[in-house]
Order: structure tokens, then C-alpha cells, then sequence
């Protein structure tokens, strides 16, 4: 047992060491809902590599890390605005989170739809949006 407890505190030093460069690139806002003021985590982006990688990590708010982990506390409409423009991120993180968001917000919500169909995804980008799901 401690060597699992060992190896999950390197892995958290080792994405700690990544803030500062994951702060840099965000402007110390959310990298998903573009808030900014309040506390932001890092967010590894699933599935996660075996060594903590900035290109799969994300800073993000509580809030929606909340909303990451529960999906069912999502307000689409909330997103609407957001998502139609990260899907075209320059970042790929930002744009596997936006697709996962997208497609859990569309089951309810048609303009989720029409954003997934008017978009185009890199075919590595696509494969890892499909990976894994919200929540876990």
C-alpha cells in the first residue's frame, strides 16, 4: 500500500512542477469557462499518461471540475457560447474536453448537435475525445 501512495505523491509533485507553465499558458484563467479570479486546479485530461505531460493537462475552476466529475450537474445552456468556440482550440486538451462536454450536452440539447456536426477534429484529437467519457 505504500508504494501506491508513493508513487501517487510523485505523480502530484510532478503535475504540481507543471502549474507554472500551465498558468502561463491560461493567463491564470480557467482553460475551459475562461474565468478568472478564482481558484484554479490542474486537470489531467483522460486517459493520462504514464508521466505527467502540460500537453494533457488543463487549469481549470472548481466549478467545473465539479461539473467534469458529475456531469449531471451540467448546465448546457451555460456552455453554449463557450464550446463553440474552444472546439476549434488551438490546444488539443481544450478541444477533447470540449467534444466531451459537447456530447454529453447533447442529449438534451439540439445546438450541442449542431456544434459536434459543424466541427472538425484533427482524427487523433477525435480518437482521444472518444476515449473516455465525463466522470471518469
Amino acid at each position: 500500500m505504500a508504494k501506491g501512495y508513493d508513487d501517487n505523491q510523485a505523480r502530484l509533485e510532478a503535475l504540481s512542477l507543471l502549474g507554472k507553465d500551465l498558468a502561463r499558458r491560461a493567463k491564470s484563467k480557467c482553460e475551459l469557462s475562461g474565468e478568472s479570479g478564482v481558484p484554479l486546479k490542474i486537470y489531467e485530461v483522460a486517459p493520462a499518461p504514464s508521466a505527467p505531460d502540460i500537453d494533457k493537462c488543463l487549469l481549470v475552476s472548481e466549478s467545473v471540475l465539479g461539473q467534469i466529475q458529475r456531469p449531471q450537474a451540467i448546465a448546457g445552456s451555460a456552455w453554449r457560447g463557450i464550446l463553440a468556440g474552444l472546439i476549434w482550440s488551438e490546444f488539443p486538451a481544450q478541444q477533447v474536453m470540449a467534444h466531451r462536454l459537447l456530447n454529453h450536452i447533447a442529449k438534451k440539447e439540439a445546438w450541442a448537435k449542431e456544434v459536434l456536426d459543424d466541427a472538425f477534429l484533427d482524427e487523433e484529437i477525435l480518437v482521444w475525445a472518444e476515449s473516455s467519457t465525463l466522470g471518469k
